[in-house]
């Protein structure tokens, strides 16, 4: 694994189709061939001026032999019930940073057929023009099962809401060491409609509602968060249209999925009461350090070598946090945050800013237009909140720490 990519090796021993079982893909082979293939990020500023938009994931396809691949079979997420538009969906072709699209010679019920050149860069789009954003596409509600909490005695369960087309062992990567439920997941979803979740054994549902992305990567995110009680058995899950329409509904079994308890510490590591540190010497909760981040036993200096608590020096990090103005910080991680932040998390972030008056109700709809494609929203969002100072600036940092922490982590903001 690496950020934003997962890397492929397929062998096909000799000539024929071959598919590939976690991506979908079939390769139409004339010998036999070693392939080597990742997923990658889209560059929405190639498909733009094409009028395209990604309707699948971006693969960076190799082979040990360059003329052995004649034909790919790409997986989309159309609904198939009657002929589709002539143009809607197309194969880019991207080489060099160029763009080149390539018509399909067929389109069947899960794929999009089409003759190679040579192998480089492959992914699925969809006309801009001829999409019809009322329609469903095929999609999939997938499950993951947090560790327990022993003292809040929850744990949680992460779902989301994606295209039929993204494949499970990609999102199960991104959401260790949350334990994937295997269910039944098709559904129909529609772009830009709200969904709601009903769960009868949660203690509590975030967010209340949510918009459906077509979201191809590299993050994605979690779309709603389930809290329910340790050891709960069973659970019913209601995913709801904004129509209040019943669109997945499932009765699911957790009790094979235990996850272990994660930072407990050894009976034979924790702190006799006598060596506790008194009350009025204790840290603050919001100066503790994390589970995930405190140093082992074998690591920590001794106290006779630890640094008085009045000679301690921030490191650089913490001194360029302090020092650099909020907006400058933006600044600095501008063009990640807007090939990063997804289009789930960058309406949360909507929320949060509306909800400080930092942004005002129509400038909350113009980000939100359904023509605009997420990278200019979020481009748009960060650049607004920029030009209000360092008061603005902040806040969107502390609400991307609570919305997104691991794109916050990335930031380098903590």
């Amino acid at each position: 694994m690496e950020s934003g990519k997962t890397s492929y090796r397929f062998r096909c021993p000799g000539a024929g189709v071959f598919q590939c079982a976690l991506t979908g893909l079939v390769f139409v082979v004339a010998q036999e061939a070693e392939l080597l293939y990742r997923t990658v990020q889209w560059d929405e500023s190639l498909l733009q001026p094409a009028g395209k938009m990604a309707a699948g994931m971006l693969f960076d396809i190799k082979c040990s032999e360059d003329a052995a691949v004649s034909h790919l079979h790409l997986p989309h997420c159309e609904i198939m019930d009657a002929p589709l538009p002539d143009g809607l969906l197309s194969v880019v072709h991207i080489s060099d940073d160029a763009l080149s699209i390539i018509q399909p010679l067929e389109i069947t019920d899960t794929h999009v057929v089409v003759q190679v050149p040579h192998l480089s860069v492959f992914g699925i789009v969809w006309s801009s023009l001829l999409r019809l954003w009322t329609e469903p596409v095929s999609g999939q509600v997938l499950l993951f099962l947090g560790p327990p909490n022993p003292r809040k005695q929850r744990q949680k369960l992460n779902m989301l809401l994606l295209p039929r087309n993204i494949h499970l062992d990609e999102v199960t990567e991104r959401q260790k060491p949350y334990v994937n439920i295997k269910t039944a997941s098709n559904c129909k979803l529609i772009k830009d409609q709200i969904y709601t979740v009903d769960c009868p054994e949660a203690s509590y549902i975030q967010p209340p509602e949510e918009e459906f992305e077509l979201d191809f990567g590299p993050n994605y995110h979690t779309t709603f968060e389930i809290d329910l009680p340790t050891n709960t058995e069973e659970v019913i899950l209601l995913v709801k249209d904004q129509r209040q329409m019943e669109v997945w509904r499932r009765k699911l079994d957790l009790t094979e999925y235990r996850v272990p308890a994660v930072d407990r510490v050894p009976a034979e590591d924790r702190v006799l009461a006598v060596d506790r540190v008194p009350a009025v010497d204790r840290v603050p909760a919001v100066d503790r350090v994390l589970a995930v981040d405190r140093v082992p036993a074998v690591d920590r200096v001794p106290a006779v070598d630890r640094v008085p608590a009045g000679s301690q020096q921030q490191t650089g990090a913490q001194q360029w946090t302090d020092r650099v103005p909020a907006e400058d910080r933006l600044l600095s991680v501008r063009k990640t945050f807007v090939n990063r932040v997804s289009g789930a998390v960058l309406n949360q972030l909507l929320d949060e800013l509306l909800s400080h008056r930092i942004i005002s109700d129509e400038e909350m709809q113009n980000f939100r237009r359904p023509d605009r494609v997420r990278a200019e929203r979020a481009r748009d969002v960060i650049d607004t909140v920029r030009g209000r100072g360092s008061a603005a600036s902040s806040a969107l940092i502390a609400a991307l720490c609570e919305v997104d922490p691991l794109l916050y982590s990335e930031l380098n903001f903590s």
